[in-house]
């Protein structure tokens, strides 16, 4: 018989893209909020959640993450290369039942095992490649404060092309997290068919709220920030360009999934 929580599966169930099961994450993040336009905005969303009001209205976020991946039994953080990726998560605040609540519409990965746990969870992950400014926590001009003065960089290539470009100086603590967050993000589970005449009906095709749990945040760092969103040929970002910038945030951050919440009665309208 075969085994394994994802493909490949294998009569051992050890070559699994994604293992089973909790997922636990650690690392540090950039983040920055922006707001852009929100009437532009309103088209990424989905059935089932409604444009952000008030002051959300329009409002962006963008992190950019370092990661180190385990699960309970696994150790895989003894596996640098399978358990460390670095990724860029787009999100975009919005509403479900009069609730505030945040929407994924892009996410770039750099791993493939990564891909898998995302596009299982619904996150439209893509490949890119994410690099950041690090702290070492030593005095030299190699690596910067992680306290008030210090500057953090990040950008994002995709296919070979600068997609963004992000700079922030800290100013001290922070007493609140990005808003947008991700912890609690509505997302989008799509699998399409390939069957001949079914090419507009998706096997799977739901709205989905990611529960993360264990969720911890530390060394909040709060700063002035920039953002620069660049075109892309094969990027649709043109609704995402800043029309003005906020607040910069550095963090450590780690969380734990093993659940999602399935949005009943949930249905695409057809084009």
């Amino acid at each position: 018989m075969l085994q394994g929580y994802s493909i490949p599966r294998t009569p051992a169930g050890r070559s699994s893209l994604a293992p089973r099961p909790p997922w636990h994450y650690a690392g540090e993040a950039l983040a920055i909020e922006f707001e852009a336009d929100p009437h532009a905005l309103a088209a990424y969303l989905p059935a089932g959640l409604m444009p952000a009001s008030g002051e959300r209205a329009g409002r962006c976020a963008i992190f950019f993450c370092e990661w180190q991946f385990a699960t309970d039994t696994g150790l895989e953080y003894l596996d640098p290369p399978a358990s460390q990726y670095r990724e860029t998560i787009l999100l975009m605040a919005c509403e479900r039942d009069g609730a505030s609540a945040s929407f994924c519409p892009y996410i770039w990965v750099d791993q493939d095992l990564a891909l898998m746990r995302g596009l299982i969870q619904g996150w439209p992950k893509q490949f890119g490649r994410t690099a950041m400014t690090r702290s070492y926590g030593v005095r030299s001009p190699a690596s910067p404060s992680a306290g008030a003065g210090g500057c953090f960089a990040a950008s994002l290539a995709f296919r070979d092309r600068r997609v963004v470009d992000a700079r922030i100086t800290l100013h001290g603590r922070g007493d609140r997290l990005p808003d947008p967050g991700f912890a609690s993000t509505f997302n989008v589970r799509h699998f399409p068919r390939l069957t001949a005449g079914r090419h507009d009906e998706p096997a799977v095709h739901e709205l989905v709220q990611l529960r993360a749990r264990n969720v911890a945040v530390e060394n909040l760092m709060v700063g002035e920030a920039s953002l620069v969103l660049f075109d892309h040929p094969c990027l649709e970002l043109a609704a995402f360009k800043p029309l003005s910038v906020k607040q910069g945030f550095r963090m450590t951050v780690s969380l734990s999934v093993d659940d999602l919440l399935l949005i009943d009665n949930y249905l695409e309208p057809t084009p």
